[in-house]
């Protein structure tokens, strides 16, 4: 089968632990990815809280140049334009794409997004939960919402065709976001709160925004995010909250943001080696293969490769 996520911390953990992805604790591994004969997967360097102006920007250098690395050891393209995923998709190759979660990594400094820009960074993701110079992540109690440099970050990264990700906004930042944004955004990794009540999951009112504006929405598999009860969280989970945003019209804007190597993964899932399961679990839910193919590769496939035309 084909797939492609939108977010993971696979090369953070590989960072903090001091090893390579063939570390069979991690969620993704190189065997694991045999099983898809084309995987596209975005790597996010998640920047800590705690660590902020040049720490921030260096630790996002160190970990592009881990991913470089690992996508040299492993054999697998380090995607750095969207037509690249057209090329990966053609000769059933693994494609690796760098994105980032907290833009704290700009260090407050505009110019910074021309390092985003050298090394491909293709998806950038605000704030992580608390504030940062851009704005207020989902878990600020009071939420200014987005900040002056925050709006000038907006128009720098959709002028170098890098895709505005509201996953972690607080809902006044993502409301400021929507307002602020030319093109269309997206939630890498977030679920719906209608089905889980968690603030880092979307209103209704939010997934059907970045729907109706062309956006896409990765379904993330944090047990806390599927489940009101997060111990009793299962595979299940996944349809539910995938049934409730195709309720509001999300055939063409759901896909997978599964987060692994970045989340408390329910009992039932073990990484990207249980893709496949889940993906028959919605042919067997009687999910049409059509729509079963847009939700785990076709959407997010399509979204990219349209998204600097």
């Amino acid at each position: 089968m084909k797939y492609f996520d939108l977010h993971c911390d696979t090369i953070y953990e590989c960072l903090a632990k001091g090893c390579n992805m063939d570390n069979p604790v991690l969620h993704i591994t190189p065997d694991k990815m045999k099983a898809y004969s084309s995987y596209i997967q975005c790597f996010a360097i998640c920047v800590p809280e705690e660590i902020r102006g040049d720490a921030a920007t260096q630790m996002f250098i160190s970990s592009y140049n881990k991913l470089t690395e690992q996508c040299n050891k492993y054999h697998f393209k380090l995607i750095k334009n969207y037509s690249d995923i057209l090329e990966v998709v053609k000769n059933g190759d693994k494609g690796a794409i760098f994105t980032v979660e907290n833009a704290s990594v700009l260090a407050g400094k505009i110019e910074n997004i021309e390092l985003f820009k050298k090394f491909g960074v293709k998806f950038v993701t605000l704030t992580w939960n608390g504030r940062n110079e851009l704005g207020a992540g989902a878990k600020v109690t009071h939420s200014n919402g987005i900040t002056s440099f925050g709006i000038n970050v907006i128009k720098e990264l959709e002028r170098n065709n890098i895709i505005v990700d509201v996953s972690h906004s607080s809902d006044r930042l993502f409301n400021d976001v929507v307002l602020h944004s030319t093109k269309p955004v997206v939630a890498t990794h977030s679920n719906s709160r209608t089905i889980t009540n968690n603030k880092r999951n979307l209103t209704d009112s939010q997934f059907i925004s970045i729907a109706k504006n062309g956006g896409i929405v990765g379904l993330n598999f944090f047990r806390e995010f599927l489940n009101n009860k997060p111990d009793k969280a299962n595979k299940y989970d996944i349809l539910r909250h995938t049934e409730h945003f195709l309720s509001l019209g999300g055939e063409n804007a759901v896909a997978i943001g599964a987060d692994f190597d970045g989340c408390r993964l329910p009992d039932d899932i073990g990484g990207i080696n249980d893709i496949e399961d889940i993906y028959n679990l919605f042919l067997k839910e009687n999910y049409k293969e059509s729509l079963v193919n847009k939700i785990f590769f076709e959407n997010a496939t399509k979204f990219c490769e349209n998204f600097d035309k």
